[in-house]
């Protein structure tokens, strides 16, 4: 089994220090109290932060993830008064009992650290409020327990995510130290994501940079609004290219810079483009075309060969945690969004 080292003892600083809403880890900064005693890091950062066992924030050490005055430390470090500690620490896992279930799950790589699995559109990625069963975490759970030899245990860690009725690519860590280092690659953007993504409407351009804040929107929490003041939410920028354009709708790639909840979506109905057939932001209206019924018609026939939003989560290009390779996976669009776009390429000639 490989032996997990961070390979970038000091990396670039970002612009801005936060929490990443849409991954699955947040980052705090901490400046240590002029009267504070000596005490090492590992027992500081576990009494101040809710919910974080020892073993995870000795996990974060070890990464790399842990940064005090500019350097990172071991988890036996003893803080001093006037320290400025920062860290990455991956969301500790939620009191929901995970239940094995034999779900079929497209696994395209595997090794003693992590998976990397192709989601199928319609699968919840982990447990939550009204989605207790049939995630994917559901069945990775199975499939590591019925998969590997006794002895070695694997658990899914979640890293990212992506929604619901979004298919493609996800990286799914088997221990925490590879959580830790794979959640420290996803805050300093050194994880490639492009998406591919049928919009509504042609573009001028063949290429272009959305950045505005992402945020819950302040009419409806359960959807993502763009605040291009920076009066709410997180940072966010997502690049843009052209694929192929089809009158009335164009196929696109996205490339993620940030990981904010909904980012693409949210930003493509903010330059008025919003996702084909996304219920949630509009898409799933006839915002381009004609006013004939066979258009209609073909339309409508498209929304229910695809009954969710065109979004795909193509390609994944990192470091591995372990070995410092470069790993690079990519997905081709599935079925029944290949199906839809071929029938606008064909409508389009």
């Amino acid at each position: 089994m490989n032996s997990l080292t961070f390979f970038d003892p000091k990396p670039e600083e970002p612009d801005e220090v936060q929490e990443e809403q849409g991954e699955l880890y947040e980052h705090f900064s901490l400046r240590v109290d002029k009267g504070q005693g000596l005490l090492r890091i590992d027992k500081f950062l576990t009494a101040r932060i809710e919910n974080a066992s020892r073993s995870k924030i000795q996990a974060a050490a070890r990464a790399g993830n842990i940064i005090v005055n500019d350097k990172p430390v071991r988890s036996n470090y003893r803080i001093k008064p006037g320290d400025l500690i920062s860290i990455v620490l991956s969301f500790p896992p939620r009191e929901i009992e995970i239940i094995p279930e034999n779900i079929p799950v497209h696994i395209m790589y595997e090794d003693d650290d992590l998976v990397i699995v192709n989601k199928e559109a319609g699968m919840v990625v982990h447990p939550a409020y009204g989605n207790y069963t049939g995630t994917l975490v559901n069945a990775l759970t199975y499939y590591f327990d019925h998969q590997h030899k006794i002895g070695l245990k694997a658990t899914p860690y979640l890293v990212h995510r992506i929604d619901k009725n979004t298919s493609g690519i996800l990286i799914v860590a088997k221990n925490e130290i590879a959580q830790s280092l794979i959640a420290r690659e996803l805050y300093y953007h050194r994880i490639d994501r492009k998406y591919v993504a049928l919009v509504w409407g042609d573009f001028q351009e063949e290429k272009g940079t959305i950045t505005g804040h992402v945020g819950r929107s302040l009419k409806d929490r359960k959807t993502m609004s763009v605040f291009p003041g920076g009066e709410h939410g997180k940072h966010a920028v997502t690049h843009y290219r052209v694929i192929e354009r089809f009158r009335y709708t164009t196929l696109v790639e996205c490339t993620l810079e940030t990981g904010r909840t909904h980012q693409i979506r949210a930003h493509m109905k903010y330059i008025g483009h919003p996702v084909f057939n996304d219920e949630t932001y509009g898409g799933n209206q006839i915002l381009k075309g004609t006013t004939f019924t066979k258009y209609r018609q073909f339309v409508e026939n498209c929304f229910r060969i695809m009954p969710r939003h065109a979004l795909h989560a193509r390609y994944l290009g990192f470091k591995h945690p372990a070995t410092g390779k470069l790993l690079e996976f990519d997905s081709e669009l599935p079925a029944d969004m290949a199906q839809v776009v071929e029938k606008w390429r064909s409508y389009g000639q």
